[in-house]
């Protein structure tokens, strides 16, 4: 009889084991951070820098793709008028000339990207809030 109870209270504790709190893995993975890769580019951005007007850049891609081609809009810093391609590679977005030569380096934080150009100015590209509907 002895043994039925301790076989009993062993069953209990498996199957209230089982129905416990989730493992560290299911919170884990439901708040990660997104992959930079898989941010969405298309669309206007403002590119900054200090002591210099901002611009806005257009950026176009294949759907999903982690590269394409930007459109300055014009009084872009340094030499950001030059802008041609985008790439996110290893956790960073290359923006490129026409030569496909890198002008500047990000990565992204808080909803925004930051980095240095190639020349070392400091520069910031955030998404331009969408027009009210």
């Amino acid at each position: 009889m002895g043994l039925r109870i301790a076989g009993s209270f062993i069953v209990a504790l498996l199957v209230t084991g089982c129905a416990g709190e989730p493992t560290q893995l299911g919170p884990a993975q439901t708040t990660a951070t997104p992959r930079l890769d898989s941010v969405n580019m298309y669309g206007r951005w403002k590119l900054a820098a200090p002591n210099a007007p901002s611009c806005g850049m257009r950026f176009e891609s294949a759907s999903e793709a982690n590269k394409g081609t930007v459109k300055p809009e014009g009084g872009c810093p340094g030499k950001f008028f030059t802008s041609r391609h985008w790439t996110l590679s290893a956790g960073q977005l290359t923006i490129s000339n026409h030569k496909q030569v890198p002008l500047a380096q990000m990565k992204l934080s808080q909803g925004q990207f930051a980095g240095k150009s190639t020349a070392g100015m400091p520069v910031t590209l955030s998404r331009y809030p969408s027009p009210a509907s």
